[in-house]
């Protein structure tokens, strides 16, 4: 008996380099995409600029509905995910692993694929869609972080095949905040200063840090215990001119994630009664900027 397809669904910036490190290891995969966006990728293929993997054209299929009984990436931008909710209950996929950013998305996946393997992972990259068939990753790294009850997933299976740098650990609420207390300050403060990491940290000290405390506290009444000193030493770690892509669409006037990655934040220190005034500031300022808070 074959096995099932792997999925993407999402064939940007981060999906579209998935399914294309995917598809050069020999993986099934197929990537799921609006019809304009289908039809160019079949046509055109998938292009990659990648100092870290090269440059290469991936030739995988493109479709517009989830194959049944897939197993499914869903790498889609958060605020994206209700149009795809019915997608998933028509496919009836084997499993799902989510890509997405925040920590509020995997009850909404559950509830779309209940007899499906459900997890969220994360992925730490840097990569930009410059056309609907054309990638460039950016970062020299890709890293890929799965809860420990995912490891036997076939998607896992498929990321360990082609190479993929993949760390498997923790519970699925570790796995995602640890990703969101890091991205959180990161995103909030490229986009609020219109700076890269490396300036926008520095230009006032006292902000970061109290941002950064913030975070921490949130997280840690959620469950994940969290050190401002050890999150400021990642933020500084970070090559200094690193753009978040909520910065990216900012400026291009694009839908953001904003909701995603501040609100559920500023969502958590309500629900455990955390004061976060900083986060609080740096999401007003976004959203009256017009950012979809």
């Amino acid at each position: 008996m074959s096995e099932p397809v792997i999925a993407v669904v999402g064939a940007g910036a981060v999906g579209g380099l998935i399914g294309i490190l995917l598809h050069r290891s020999g993986t099934e995969v197929v990537a799921v995409a609006r019809p304009e966006t289908a039809r160019q990728i079949n046509s055109d293929g998938l292009t990659l600029h990648s100092p870290h993997f090269g440059d290469q054209l991936g030739r995988l299929t493109a479709v517009t509905e989830i194959p049944d009984g897939a197993r499914v990436i869903v790498a889609t931008k958060a605020y994206a995910l209700p149009g795809i909710v019915d997608a998933l209950r028509r496919a009836q996929p084997a499993e799902v692993v989510s890509l997405l950013n925040g920590i509020e998305h995997m009850d909404v996946l559950r509830r779309a694929a209940p007899d499906a393997r459900v997890a969220g992972a994360t992925i730490a990259v840097e990569s930009t869609r410059l056309s609907p068939t054309v990638i460039d990753h950016r970062s020299p790294f890709l890293r890929l972080t799965v809860p420990a009850a995912a490891e036997s997933t076939g998607v896992i299976a498929a990321w360990n095949r082609a190479g993929l740098d993949v760390t498997v650990g923790g519970t699925e609420a570790e796995v995602l905040w640890s990703k969101l207390r890091f991205l959180a300050p990161m995103a909030l403060l490229t986009s609020y200063w219109r700076l890269p990491i490396g300036a926008a940290r520095e230009r006032d000290a006292a902000l970061t840090t109290a941002v950064l405390a913030e975070v921490a506290q949130i997280a840690t009444r959620d469950g994940v215990p969290s050190d401002p000193a050890q999150l400021a030493r990642a933020i500084h770690a970070l090559p200094a001119g690193m753009r978040s892509s909520l910065q990216n669409d900012l400026d291009a006037g694009a839908e953001t994630e904003l909701d995603a990655i501040g609100g559920a934040l500023l969502r958590r220190a309500r629900h455990h009664d955390v004061p976060a005034p900083r986060v609080q500031e740096l999401l007003d300022d976004l959203g009256s900027h017009g950012a979809a808070a």
